[in-house]
């Protein structure tokens, strides 16, 4: 398989969402606990294998972790063909103003993007690295390694799944991160901030991709007339 695509990963998901060691870590098994604002618990019982796969973090002290959901009424191969684009995050991330990668570009584990971030937010700049990108299972993963912004060791993992029930096909992502606790913040604080931002993003990645698939439908509906 080539470099960044379907199945390539640098080392194993779970190395890649381990921090460092400390005398004093924990596994986020509370992602398990209770489904993400937003999905059933029968949707969430069917995610919780990939929850543990992909969505646990080893944190150490100062560092907190949440796990977001977004159901979305598309299909998943259409929701993933907006995620994966590395290069192309303000398609679906509200507060980024622009993305620019290095002449020559190629999506593979280890490549980054500069990410210029609106006014508003405590941010300008974020200097990001691809660490996942599974195309076979869509899943992808991304570190901040530099820039100005607050949140300072963030990494983030993103899946997109499918549930079908009665005939019904639609997709489900999970988000998840891990990132330092400010100064003179509180973890609340800083999962406040965070889940904000994420829940924003996936809110507006359901509007684009749900845009996309009734473009598709309709398309398909007039070439069949």
């Amino acid at each position: 398989m080539e470099k960044g695509e379907g199945g390539d990963r640098d080392g194993s998901l779970e190395a890649e969402q381990q921090e460092p060691n400390s005398d004093e870590t924990y596994l986020t098994t509370h992602h398990l606990a209770a489904p993400p604002s937003g999905l059933s618990e029968d949707e969430f019982d069917e995610l919780k294998d990939f929850v543990a796969e992909f969505h646990i973090y080893k944190l150490s002290s100062g560092r907190c972790s949440s796990l977001l959901g977004q159901r979305i009424q598309a299909p998943p191969e259409v929701v993933w063909s907006v995620v994966r684009q590395f290069d192309k995050p303000q398609s679906y991330k509200h507060f980024i103003k622009s993305c620019t990668v290095s002449e020559g570009f190629t999506l593979e584990i280890g490549c980054t993007r500069e990410v210029n971030v609106i006014s508003g937010l405590p941010a300008d700049t974020s200097t990001e690295r691809l660490d996942i990108h599974d195309d076979e299972r869509r899943v992808i993963g991304f570190s901040i390694i530099g820039g100005e912004h607050r949140l300072r060791n963030y990494r983030s993992v993103t899946s997109v799944h499918q549930l079908e029930r009665d005939g019904q096909i639609w997709s489900v992502v999970l988000e998840s991160y891990a990132v330092d606790v400010p100064p003179g913040n509180t973890e609340e604080d800083t999962r406040l901030f965070a889940d904000t931002v994420v829940k924003l993003n996936l809110q507006k990645l359901a509007s684009v991709t749900g845009e996309m698939n009734r473009g598709d439908r309709d398309k398909a509906s007039d070439q069949s007339q």
